[in-house]
């Protein structure tokens, strides 16, 4: 499942079933609603939660998940990493550090920043392959039109 397409956008304000609310209430979101967010599924948001990748996610009365706005936000910085290629262990082990509180922020910096030049490197490395196909589409051209006989 594609999950690049995450998105930032929260729908108004919804009450425990899941209706407008009052605007008091803080905005919460059923798994269902989450999943149409995202279009991650409902089983990879489980598969999330239930490997530390999103903890404490409360639950209603009758055991529903209701995912706050701040859950959101932690999704979309999970499925950030994992898109960029941070491991499903590298993202527990981040999260759990924040779970550690502030005493963690420089061990948490020093991750990220490992993590972005190895996107960066990633990058350099994708941008080299665009230029082979680019030259390769340029060279195919010309022979097309020398075949075909357009100039």
């Amino acid at each position: 499942m594609n999950n690049t397409g995450i998105r930032t956008e929260l729908a108004e304000t919804v009450d425990r079933s899941g209706k407008a609310g009052h605007q008091d209430m803080p905005v919460s979101y059923t798994i269902k609603q989450v999943s149409e967010k995202t279009s991650l599924p409902p089983h990879v948001l489980r598969y999330y939660e239930n490997e530390g990748l999103l903890p404490g996610v409360a639950r209603s009365r009758n055991g529903v998940r209701r995912y706050s706005e701040g859950d959101l936000e932690g999704l979309a910085l999970v499925c950030c990493l994992k898109n960029t290629g941070m491991s499903i262990k590298q993202i527990k082990n981040f999260v759990e550090l924040g779970l550690k509180g502030e005493g963690t922020l420089k061990e948490r910096c020093d991750l990220l920043r490992e993590h972005k030049r190895h996107v960066e490197d990633q990058i350099r490395e994708m941008q080299k392959h665009l230029e082979k196909v680019t030259g390769k589409i340029d060279h195919f051209t010309k022979q097309y039109e020398q075949y075909a006989g357009t100039p």
